[in-house]
C-alpha cells in the first residue's frame, strides 16, 4: 500500500474510529478507557440510526428509552471520556505495512493517521428504485419518521415494510397523522408479535397485503402513490402526503472497495474478534457479515473490536515511532 508522511500529532491516534454509531461509540468507551488516543468521525449525526428511533423497549436496563437520549448519552460518555470527535465522510483507508500505520482520508481532503483502525460505518436505508426517487426525497419521501412525522401531521401517509423498523416507525406515526396505509409484499410480518398485535389495534391504520409501490405521483412534490397486488395484479392509486420505505439497508463500504474485505454482500469479513484479514483494522455493528443487527449486538461487536484492539496495540508498542 501507498507509503505515507506521519503528521503533526493532532491528526494521529491510537485508535481511530470510523462511524459513531453503537458499536463506534463503544469501542470509543472502551479504547478511551485504556487511555488510548481515540478518535471518532461521523459524516452524520452521531449515534447512528439510534437517534431516529422514538422509542426503545428491548434495550438492558431501559423498560422504555427514546432512542435520541440513548444516542446523545453514549456520545457524551465517549467525549467525557477524552475521545475526539471530528465531523467528516470517508473516501479511503491505506496502510502503509512498513509503519504499520493507517491513513485515513476524507471528501474534504483532510487526512489523519492511527495504529487502529475500527469500520462502525452501518447501512444505508433501501430504495424502491422506483423513477424520479431523486426528486422526490424530502418532497414525500421520507426514511425517518421521528424527523419527518410531524411534518405530515393530520394527512395520508404510507408505511412500506415488513420489519420491526417498519412497523415501529408505523406505530409512531399513529400518534401523528390521519391515516396510515401499512404496505407489504407478503401476507406474513417480519416483526415481534408484540409490534404487530399492537399495529393492528390502530384504528387508523390500513395494511394492503401482499402489495408492491409500482410508482410515485405528483409533480414537484408526491400526492400519491400507485401499489399493485402480487397475487391479483390489481392496481390503485393511493392519495397520500408522504411514503416512508422500511425495506432493509445495504452496508455504507464503498470506500473499502481497495482495500478486499468485503463478502458478495458488500458486508465486511471479520473474525470472531470482529478483525479483518489486514493487522489492525476491524470492523464492527451492522456493517459486517453478523446474523443479527440490534443495538445490543452493536454494542458487543463494539466491545470486542476495541479490547482485541488494545492488546495489539500493546502487543506491538515498539512497532510504531511516534
Amino acid at each position: 500500500m501507498l507509503k505515507i508522511n506521519i503528521p503533526a500529532e493532532d491528526k494521529r491516534f491510537d485508535v481511530l474510529i470510523i462511524g459513531a454509531g453503537p458499536a463506534g461509540l463503544t469501542a470509543a468507551i472502551y479504547a478511551a478507557r485504556a487511555d488510548l488516543k481515540v478518535g471518532f468521525l461521523e459524516g452524520s449525526t452521531p449515534g447512528g440510526k439510534v437517534t431516529s428511533t422514538d422509542q426503545i423497549e428491548n434495550y438492558p436496563g431501559f423498560q422504555k428509552v427514546v432512542g435520541s437520549d440513548l444516542a446523545l448519552n453514549m456520545f457524551n460518555q465517549a467525549t467525557k471520556l477524552k475521545a475526539h470527535y471530528m465531523y467528516g465522510w470517508v473516501d479511503r483507508i491505506n496502510k502503509d505495512e512498513d509503519a504499520k500505520i493507517f491513513s485515513v482520508h476524507t471528501k474534504k481532503n483532510e487526512t489523519y493517521f492511527a495504529k487502529v483502525v475500527i469500520i462502525a460505518t452501518g447501512m444505508k436505508e433501501r430504495t424502491l428504485g422506483l423513477e424520479n426517487e431523486k426528486k422526490f426525497e424530502y418532497k414525500g419521501i421520507s426514511y425517518c419518521a421521528v424527523c419527518d412525522g410531524n411534518l405530515y401531521a393530520n394527512q395520508d401517509v404510507a408505511v412500506v415494510g415488513g420489519g420491526n423498523s417498519a412497523i415501529q416507525e408505523a406505530l409512531y406515526l399513529t400518534k401523528i397523522v390521519k391515516k396510515i396505509y401499512l404496505i407489504h409484499r407478503r401476507e406474513q410480518f417480519r416483526a415481534d408479535a408484540i409490534m404487530l398485535d399492537e399495529i393492528k389495534s390502530k384504528s387508523n391504520v390500513e395494511m394492503l397485503v401482499p402489495y408492491v409501490v409500482k410508482a410515485y405521483v405528483g409533480d414537484e412534490k408526491i400526492t400519491g402513490i400507485k401499489i399493485q397486488n402480487l397475487e391479483t395484479n390489481e392496481e390503485r392509486i393511493l392519495n397520500v402526503a408522504c411514503i416512508f420505505p422500511y425495506i432493509g439497508f445495504n452496508p455504507s463500504t464503498s470506500f473499502l472497495s481497495n482495500l478486499d474485505i468485503l463478502n458478495e454482500q458488500k458486508q465486511i469479513i471479520t473474525n470472531k474478534n470482529k478483525k479483518t484479514k489486514i493487522d489492525g483494522l476491524y470492523g464492527v455493528g451492522d456493517v459486517t457479515e453478523n446474523d443479527f443487527r440490534q443495538i445490543t449486538t452493536a454494542n458487543s461487536d463494539g466491545t470486542v473490536a476495541a479490547l482485541d484492539a488494545i492488546d495489539y496495540i500493546n502487543k506491538n508498542a515498539k512497532s510504531w515511532s511516534w
